[in-house]
């Protein structure tokens, strides 16, 4: 098809240097390809970028919007590029507006209990700096050496602590926004408690950068809990039965930092990837963390865990025995993924329908003979089944696709969302209906038109 361009690519270009004179921009070179696809998406564009654009500051920010309005160019928002939804990856003929290099942490303030940071601090270095002044950092993601605040705002990315601090939204107090027209906004602020006019704050915490881009951050910090951490692992004939010890621990009233699921079939792996030999166990394992409580919650956890029949329980206060028990949670994806291609799926359910989802997966798997292993953060109902396949296939088998749909569909059927903690992207938005119900899919894009009517913003992710 024949297309008359009323401007070239350099006259854009030419433009966008004018408005962003600060920024970094690259074009069809290294930098702009590596970050262009990621790895995942290199398919998709069939095309190539017209730049990658590495802010210096919010004026290059105002700029580089202003040069995709002039041409109706997509921007997609980017900082750390570990979206693993396609959520950040290239568009045809788009800008990707980097804030990487937007890495101060601006401020940590003990007295009032908060951070203020710019969306390209790395999740773990403003966790690292916190603690030097008797605080931390709640959130932490898989991807917590390497994901930034800025990403994880995005995705409202979770963890293995959410089942005790909640996920990035429950630490997020203040956002400043910079529009699509250009306007900068200032949301929330510096309190614990705001309750004046409508709680924008939030709309933006995982909106995946479909509305603004985030240009700094005020999130909550907590103390560091008194007395020596607790790190165990404990082993259970199948995931159901170590689902129902999650559920007598969280209810507990010990509240576990942490309780991570592995079945039996990831164990392995890991102990190939490892060299360990826990897989001796045949068994499901979890590994779980106190990080406050003392020799009481302790001894109720040991109760608790011989009533459900648990076997092996190890616990240290060795930090770092506990950081070689970390690391088995931390290693789990490489060891997995290292056995063929994958899908790894992102649901949670109700914290009651936790067995009954571990049984479903078992049984899709039989049904449609599908190497499936499963892991999760199950103290909060979060499942990361990941369905593999072999190396020599680069496309899903049919079987594998069928499986993935039914694991979504249950997941629904059962009062659970299909996107626990890593976002929607491209790879979910055409569940938005199934998910959200006919009448707020029509509200999600009528607020999408509201911030964003030129639809230039990371078009098509998160919402179809």
């Amino acid at each position: 098809m024949l297309l008359f361009s009323e401007y070239s690519n350099d006259e854009k270009l030419h433009y966008l240097k004018e408005q962003a004179p600060h920024a970094e921009i690259h074009v069809n070179d290294e930098t702009s390809e590596k970050h262009g696809a990621n790895g995942r998406a290199a398919n998709s564009m069939a095309g190539k970028l017209l730049a990658y654009v590495e802010v210096q500051d919010v004026d290059d920010i105002k700029g580089t919007l202003k040069a995709a309005r002039k041409f109706h160019l997509p921007v997609i928002p980017q900082s750390g590029d570990t979206s693993t939804v396609i959520g950040a990856d290239g568009i045809d003929d788009g800008i990707i507006l980097s804030t990487a290099k937007l890495n101060h942490i601006k401020k940590i303030s003990p007295d009032d209990g908060i951070a203020i940071v710019e969306p390209g601090v790395v999740n773990g270095d403003l966790d690292r700096e916190a603690r030097k002044q008797g605080l931390f950092y709640a959130p932490d993601p898989g991807s917590k050496p390497i994901s930034t605040i800025g990403g994880n705002v995005g995705t409202n990315a979770g963890g293995m602590s959410t089942a005790k601090y909640g996920a990035t939204k429950d630490s997020v107090l203040g956002l400043k926004v910079v529009l699509a027209d250009g306007r900068e906004l200032s949301l929330g602020g510096r309190t614990y408690k705001q309750a004046f006019g409508y709680d924008l704050t939030q709309l933006f915490v995982g909106s995946e950068g479909t509305l603004g881009i985030v240009t700094e951050i005020t999130v909550k910090l907590f103390p560091i809990p008194v007395g020596q951490p607790v790190t165990g692992v404990a082993f259970f004939k199948n995931m159901a039965a170590l689902a129902k010890a999650v559920r007598d621990l969280r209810m507990s009233g010990i509240a576990p930092v942490m309780l991570e699921a592995l079945d039996s079939k990831t164990v392995a792996a890991l102990d190939e990837y490892e060299n360990t030999h826990y897989a001796s166990n045949d068994a499901s394992m979890l590994i779980f963390k106190l990080d406050a409580g003392g020799q009481e919650s302790l001894d109720i956890a040991q109760k608790i865990l011989s009533d459900d029949v648990a076997t092996n329980v190890q616990l240290t206060t060795n930090p770092e025995k506990a950081a070689e028990l970390m690391k088995l949670r931390q290693d789990m994806l490489p060891a997995v993924f290292a056995h063929g291609n994958h899908i790894m799926e992102d649901m949670a359910v109700p914290l009651s329908k936790l067995a009954e989802m571990m049984d479903y997966i078992l049984q899709v798997a039989d049904e449609l003979d599908v190497d499936i292993y499963t892991a999760g953060h199950a103290g909060d109902g979060n499942v990361h089944p990941s369905l593999l396949w072999p190396k020599d296939q680069p496309e899903p088998p049919v079987k594998v696709l069928e499986a993935t749909r039914r694991l979504l569909s249950k997941t629904l059927e059962l009062g659970g969302t299909i996107s626990g903690e890593h976002a929607v992207g491209m790879l979910k938005n055409q569940w938005t209906n199934a998910e959200l119900g006919f009448d707020v899919d029509e509200i999600q894009h009528a607020i999408k038109h509201l911030f964003d009517p030129m639809g230039i913003l990371n078009p098509k992710r998160k919402i179809n």
